[in-house]
């Protein structure tokens, strides 16, 4: 079994691939997510699942793309709702790269002490999990986001929406601790 030593190291290195791919794409189209209610956030969160669960059980790829990029990408749109939650959607893009950069370091942070705690108290049961079972946690967890949504965030007992953004990214980094670091 892995230190948690080892599964902090291992986060903090997948969250760094998932930080440098979202950098590179708010260079290149800047922060234009900000156009996203979470709602189409969290749309876009189930095409992404979607796909990964087709690649599963198909096996196969015609677009040439596995399932890695789908996991970062996960990581990345659930730092997106977060931000969304909190700042509300804009009709334009206005925050500065460094801005951006700045919600995406506050919420990654909180993706690891979610993680930290819950591995506590868990004793690293992820790691007897199998990536596929991943996928199926991360598309529950979207349609428990739809569900709150469709309430208007009313719910008896249930946690908001963020909280199933910040499964979603952890979800999604056990996924690509997985893949990148092998069983």
């Amino acid at each position: 079994m892995t230190s948690k030593y080892d599964t902090n190291q291992q986060f903090q290195q997948i969250m760094a691939v998932c930080r440098d791919v979202f950098a590179k794409k708010l260079h290149d189209y800047g922060a234009a997510w900000r156009i996203m209610r979470p709602s189409s956030v969290t749309d876009q969160i189930l095409i992404k699942a979607n796909r990964i669960r087709s690649l599963e059980t198909k096996g196969v790829s015609l677009v040439g793309e596995g399932i890695r990029p789908e996991f970062i990408a996960i990581v990345n749109y659930g730092i997106v709702g977060l931000i969304q939650l909190e700042l509300g959607y804009n009709d334009r893009d206005d925050l500065t790269v460094e801005q951006a950069l700045d919600y995406y370091d506050r919420y990654a942070k909180a993706s690891l002490e979610l993680m930290k705690a819950k591995n506590h108290d868990y004793d690293e049961a992820w790691r007897s999990m199998r990536i596929t079972s991943y996928t199926d946690l991360i598309l529950m967890k979207i349609y428990r986001a739809k569900q709150i949504e469709s309430l208007a965030g009313q719910t008896l007992v249930s946690e908001g929406v963020d909280a199933n953004y910040m499964d979603m990214i952890n979800y999604s980094v056990f996924a690509l601790i997985k893949i990148d670091f092998g069983e």
